[in-house]
């Protein structure tokens, strides 16, 4: 009894907590239902709350209830090393000795191909739901047998989890990866201003009801907030019946427990945990029929078997990752003294390093990194092959084009298309971008007082520019001297194939350019080439240079 008093009290302890509550007016469970619900993980195994923790808390849970489950919301094998060298392999792992129960598909879990994912979904040991794929290839829906939905009877009751995908995986992920024989095979129900999505949904929640099931929750992985509009998760509890609660990733949203009203007016329970496991959420359905939600944050007890199994799986990746590459005597930071990240809307040192990298190892005259794909600060020591996998864990391999100078503007306005005049509000990132384009060998102005202009397919691919542009001033550098880039002129251009070929981000400005490479070094090697031919990082990422300004 002392222990189960003193595991309960450190529950109270380190719990960071605060919630909301609903009253189902459904059939209720005989017992209190604690389902534990991560998202955007991304690789995040030991960061924040961490994996033990969450384990220990979990079991801790369970020791006073029997009614516990574990699910997961999306974006859980990419984001870090231990994902990038196994290809998310030991991230399944160590997901399946959590005992997760449900998880649906993230964009990210698309990164390392369509047969990669289809061997880790082979390997995980938990249900994996996916209401909104539809398959129109002739070779291999890998999504053939994955349900749109699970039903898990605990307590007298039965909950339904509905998977749901965001439409924007064809463009947040590498778009080649849904093609066959270069055309569009797998769809995510991105028509109708998300009113073809929210019809997709129904369908699993309408057939889940009438499966008998009592609760229906949402594994979303649609974000909330205005930038995944009319795919956010939002938009989908008001086009939709029949969904007590939506459990959110994609936009690492920070939400205890906020409600929206459904079709019917009826309030449904929103929630979305930040990422890299900032928190885990809990929701209850209590015996009266109640619905609640808490954030955690904080725990004292870490569970032994997941620490160990982690410590396993950072062996193995430990020689390679240790290799010295070279040393740093300053930082190199992507967000400001708040936390607030800025790579996604700001010129940052890390961006520059990369861009100036890929410029090098390509051998162009200017080159462009998409600022979601710079993930990680670098801190003074020693640079080592763990902080540049670090910083661009996608591996992505290297290209390089020909290609006009309006070209070039064109992919620099799309990118700068949701920069806003400041970077945060109430605490959150605004105004950003995976697409966002640090760069090297130019300089660039972004207008925030002119709208956007920019025309997209249902996809979120670019389709043409109109009106004024917000982008302006823009330079490129030769010898040693910054001139006005020429709309007319022709420039090579290094980045990554997944922005210059495979469209990566819906950014489709540099298609039918002249192709130089079409897949060299991975991104990685090319920051690895740039850093052994410089000796050492430079002083001139001490600070940023000014190639971006904002006004």
């Amino acid at each position: 009894m002392k222990k189960l008093t003193a595991i309960l009290t450190a529950f109270l302890l380190f719990l960071t907590i605060s919630g909301c509550s609903q009253s189902s007016g459904k059939r209720t469970p005989k017992d209190d239902i604690y389902i534990f619900y991560t998202g955007d993980v991304h690789c995040g195994v030991e960061e924040n709350l961490g994996f033990a923790a969450l384990k220990a808390m979990v079991e801790d849970t369970r020791a006073m209830h029997e009614n516990v489950l574990l699910v997961d919301s999306g974006d859980y094998i990419q984001g870090g090393t231990i994902g990038a060298l196994s290809k998310g392999s030991i991230v399944i792992r160590l997901m399946n000795a959590m005992g997760y129960d449900v998880a649906t598909i993230g964009n990210h879990e698309f990164d390392y191909g369509m047969e990669e994912l289809a061997e880790r979904m082979k390997e995980a040991e938990f249900d994996i739901v996916a209401s909104n794929v539809l398959y129109t290839g002739n070779q291999t829906n890998i999504f053939a047998d994955t349900p749109a939905y699970v039903i898990k009877e605990i307590a007298g009751v039965k909950i339904a989890f509905v998977g749901i995908l965001t439409p924007e995986s064809i463009i947040s992920s590498t778009p080649a990866n849904f093609m066959e024989d270069d055309e569009f095979v797998y769809d995510f129900y991105p028509g109708n201003d998300g009113m073809d999505l929210a019809e997709q949904v129904q369908k699993a929640v309408d057939s889940a009801r009438k499966e008998g099931a009592d609760y229906v929750i949402a594994l979303s992985h649609l974000g909330s907030t205005i930038y995944e509009t009319p795919y956010d998760s939002i938009s989908l509890i008001h086009h939709t019946t029949g969904i007590d609660a939506v459990l959110d990733g994609h936009s690492h949203s920070v939400i205890i427990g906020d409600t929206y009203p459904n079709a019917k007016g009826e309030d449904v329970l929103l929630m979305s945990t930040g990422t890299k496991l900032a928190n885990a959420g809990q929701l209850m359905i209590l015996t009266d029929g109640t619905i609640s939600s808490m954030l955690v944050s904080e725990y004292g007890r870490q569970d032994e078997s997941i620490t160990a199994a982690v410590t396993e799986a950072n062996e193995e990746l430990g020689r390679i990752l240790a290799r010295k590459i070279s040393d740093l005597d300053f930082d190199m930071p992507i967000a400001d003294e708040n936390g607030i990240r800025l790579c996604r809307s700001r010129e940052v040192t890390p961006g520059n390093f990369c861009a100036d990298a890929v410029r090098y190892a390509m051998d162009t005259d200017v080159a462009v990194v998409n600022g979601g794909g710079v993930r990680h600060a670098l801190s003074s020591g020693e640079i080592t092959y763990e902080n540049l996998m670090d910083i661009m864990p996608f591996q992505n391999t290297l290209g390089s084009c020909r290609c006009t100078g309006q070209q070039i503007l064109d992919a620099l306005e799309f990118g700068a298309q949701h920069t806003e005049p400041i970077t945060s509000l109430d605490g959150n990132a605004v105004g950003e971008f995976g697409g966002f384009l640090q760069v090297s060998g130019l300089k660039y102005t972004i207008d925030t007082s002119v709208s956007p202009e920019i025309v997209l397919d249902e996809n979120k691919m670019l389709v043409s520019i109109e009106g004024e542009r917000r982008v302006k001033d823009v330079y490129v550098l030769q010898n040693g001297e910054y001139i006005p880039l020429d709309p007319a002129g022709t420039y090579t251009v290094g980045s990554s194939s997944y922005i210059l070929f495979n469209n990566g981000d819906g950014n489709t400005a540099f298609s039918g350019a002249e192709v130089i490479i079409k897949e060299g070094m991975t991104d990685v090697e090319g920051l690895i080439r740039y850093l052994q031919a410089m000796g050492s990082m430079p002083d001139t990422y001490r600070q940023t240079e000014g190639r971006i300004t904002v006004q």
